[in-house]
This record gives C-alpha cells, sequence and structure tokens, in this order.
C-alpha cells in the first residue's frame, strides 16, 4: 500500500513530546497512517533528540520537514508551525493554562493569545484542541478568531491516571516501597518563581526530617529546568540531597506512576501538582505567586486550599495535619475543572484527528492506556537512566 496518509508529530521539547505521547499512538495500528516526527530548533530542546531515539521513530530533519506536505500535523506549541505544510492540530502541552504572564492580571493567558496559535500573525491552525468547556471562555477572551476552531476533546493525562489508579499498589511495589513505607514527592514546575528556587533552602531539611521518619522523598522535576539549566548542573546542585536520599526522576521517565505511588504531594502552581489532585493524596504547596496564577484556573482554586508548607515546623506534623484535614469533597470542583470530557480523550481526540485525515476511524474504541510502570527508585546515579515509555 503506497497511498498512505502521512501524519507529522512536532517535538519541540520533551515536555511537548510527552503530551504528544499521549496522542499519536491511536493512530499506530492504522497501517492507512504514516507516522513521521522532526523536532524544530528551540531553546528547550535539550533531551529531544534522545526522547526520539527512545521511541525508535522516523525523524525527518526540520529543514526537510517544512519542505514537505503531510495530510495532517500534531503540535503541542507554535514555533515554526507557520512553516508546516499540513493541517495543523494544536493540543495544549499541560493542564487548563494555569499561568498568566506576571503583573498582567487581564493579559492573554499563555497558550491562547494569537502568537500561541498563530505564530508571526500567519495561519490559523485547523483545530485549537482544549480540555474543558471553560476553557472555550478563555479562549473567547484572548484570541475570538480562533473560538470556531476549538475542539473540546479532554484531557490525556486526566484519562490515563484516573484508568491507573486501581493499579496503585503496583506502581508502589515497583517503586521498591517496602509494606508500610511511605512516599513523598515533590513536584515542581520552572522560572523562577516556582517551587525548584526553593530546593536549595528546603530540600536539605525536607531530605532530612523525612528520612527520621523512614519516608522516602522522590523529586519531579520540570523538563525544562533540565534543559535550561543542564543535567549535569542539576544533579550537581542537587548531589548532597541525593546522598540523603532524595530520589531524581529523570526528564524523560513518565512522572505520573511515581504521582500515582505517593503518600504526600508537596508542589507549587505546575500541572503535575494539578493532576496530583487526581489520586486522592493530601496536597501541600511550597511556593503559590499569586501573580503568576491565571486567577481563572483550578491552579488558584488549588492555591485556597491545600495547605502550605512552613519550614518552621516538623515535616512529619504537618504531613499529618495535610491527612487529617483532607476533605475529598473540597477537592473534587478543583479535578473536575480539569476536564469537562472525563475519560473520553481517546474516543475525542481519534475521531478528531480522522475528520482532518479524511478516513473513517478503525472499526474498535480508542483505548485509554494505563500507565507503564515506573523504574524502581535506587541509590545514586541509578536513578538518572534515561527511558521513552508509552
Amino acid at each position: 500500500m503506497t497511498d498512505r496518509k502521512t501524519v507529522l508529530v512536532v517535538v519541540h521539547t520533551v515536555v511537548y513530546g510527552r503530551r504528544l505521547l499521549d496522542i499519536f499512538p491511536l493512530l499506530g495500528a492504522d497501517f492507512r497512517v504514516q507516522v513521521l516526527f522532526t523536532a524544530p530548533p528551540h531553546a528547550f530542546q535539550d533531551g529531544v533528540e534522545q526522547f526520539l531515539r527512545g521511541l525508535g521513530s522516523a525523524v525527518v530533519p526540520w529543514s526537510q520537514a517544512v519542505r514537505m506536505r503531510f495530510d495532517l500535523a500534531l503540535a503541542a506549541g507554535p514555533r515554526g508551525m507557520e512553516e508546516v505544510r499540513a493541517p495543523v492540530v494544536m493540543v495544549p502541552h499541560g493542564a487548563n493554562f494555569l499561568k498568566r504572564m506576571v503583573g498582567e492580571a487581564n493579559s492573554p493567558v499563555p497558550g491562547l493569545r494569537p502568537g500561541d496559535l498563530a505564530p508571526g500573525g500567519g495561519k490559523l491552525p485547523a483545530a485549537v484542541v482544549l480540555a474543558h468547556r471553560a476553557d472555550t471562555r478563555e479562549l473567547a477572551r484572548t484570541f475570538p478568531g480562533a473560538l470556531p476552531l476549538a475542539a473540546v476533546a479532554g484531557d490525556p493525562v486526566h484519562d490515563r491516571m484516573t484508568a491507573s489508579l486501581p493499579a496503585r499498589e503496583r506502581y508502589r511495589a515497583a517503586l521498591g516501597l517496602r509494606a508500610g513505607q511511605k512516599l513523598l514527592a515533590l513536584t515542581t514546575t520552572w522560572g523562577p518563581r516556582s517551587f525548584f528556587t526553593r530546593f536549595e533552602a528546603l530540600l536539605p531539611w525536607l531530605a532530612e526530617q523525612a528520612g527520621r521518619a523512614d519516608i522516602r522523598v522522590v523529586a519531579l522535576i520540570h523538563t525544562n529546568v533540565w534543559s535550561g539549566h543542564g543535567a549535569w548542573q542539576v544533579r550537581s546542585w542537587l548531589s548532597r540531597c541525593r546522598a540523603w536520599g532524595v530520589h531524581l526522576v529523570p526528564p524523560t521517565a513518565d512522572w505520573r506512576a511515581t504521582v500515582l505511588g505517593a503518600d504526600w504531594v508537596i508542589g507549587d502552581h505546575g500541572s503535575a501538582t494539578l493532576y496530583a489532585t487526581l489520586t486522592g493524596a493530601p496536597v501541600l504547596l511550597a511556593a503559590t505567586p499569586e501573580q503568576e496564577i491565571n486567577p481563572r484556573s483550578p491552579a488558584a482554586a488549588l492555591a485556597r486550599v491545600a495547605p502550605a508548607l512552613s519550614p518552621a515546623r516538623p515535616l512529619t506534623e504537618q504531613l499529618a495535619y495535610a491527612a487529617e484535614e483532607y476533605r475529598p469533597e473540597e477537592y473534587a470542583p478543583i479535578t473536575s475543572r480539569i476536564t469537562s470530557e472525563p475519560g473520553r480523550f481517546s474516543r475525542n481526540m481519534r475521531a478528531l484527528m480522522y475528520r482532518h485525515l479524511g478516513l473513517g476511524q478503525p472499526a474498535y474504541p480508542a483505548e485509554t492506556r494505563p500507565l507503564p510502570m515506573p523504574p524502581p527508585l535506587r541509590e545514586g546515579d541509578a536513578d538518572e537512566v534515561w527511558e521513552v515509555t508509552a
């Protein structure tokens, strides 16, 4: 068969690649479709080559990709997309457009600005995928010209984490936790007001306090931190804490199964912390910069509900308090804001892609895959193995 439809997956960064990894496998079993990959220049592209190599994907150099024609392109970011000769389906690379520009309370939120969806004032995408109906109101406020292109498909991370909740004990066993042992996950976004910027002051205290209580600690650091500073630098900055037992999840590993295995999560205003509310584990916040949080997002609601971490009191006391005060009903409005199509992302997204390809869908349901088992938490450099799992 030589008349296959071609789909170009545009991987600017590992963060974008991870989001797209929840999407393009929906096409993978169809012999009528050939999926190809490319990697445009990007400030945070460190690790993309390893990511694509780990997939075993067919990679077209960017300089060649922009000269070819494709039947569809998938992207989670705008850089260079005006050069791609294909109908573009643009997907968000994180949860719910959580951030805003610092000091600009009514400014368009990143991800929905004209420059994010029509870079350089060029062509609009064929579709703008949104997770929740409420995001259409944000789009109408920030870029009304793109509103007819909106497709509310849901959120793949929400659906895969929710589908994987029954396997929580298996994830904990895969991590190497002993019976009854507790796990504390630290989740951080990137930027000058992230939890990561407090690691130098807080991580030694967290490691020492957790170690005394036989609580294992794992840090899930945003890939842009690894890319922006370099893996050697991040490991060097955290070398003493690693020696004290803090485990680092490498940037290409799937962080979601680790969060599913956690007993508590300490985080900030990033996507990983918001997704952690799906697990039922108590969440504490170490950084909630109001000037950087979109006030209409679930991150703002989480900042009003979750307890704030303080180094002035013992860690175990605060973890116990968070567990005692945790009320699922208080978090339900936050988790319900992640998606208005719970459990239906795969179905909706596959239908959208096949509609733009001009093909009928395969005659079987689109699958929401459970998350793969996480690598075990090991001591020292063993935590730094790079791998890509779907």
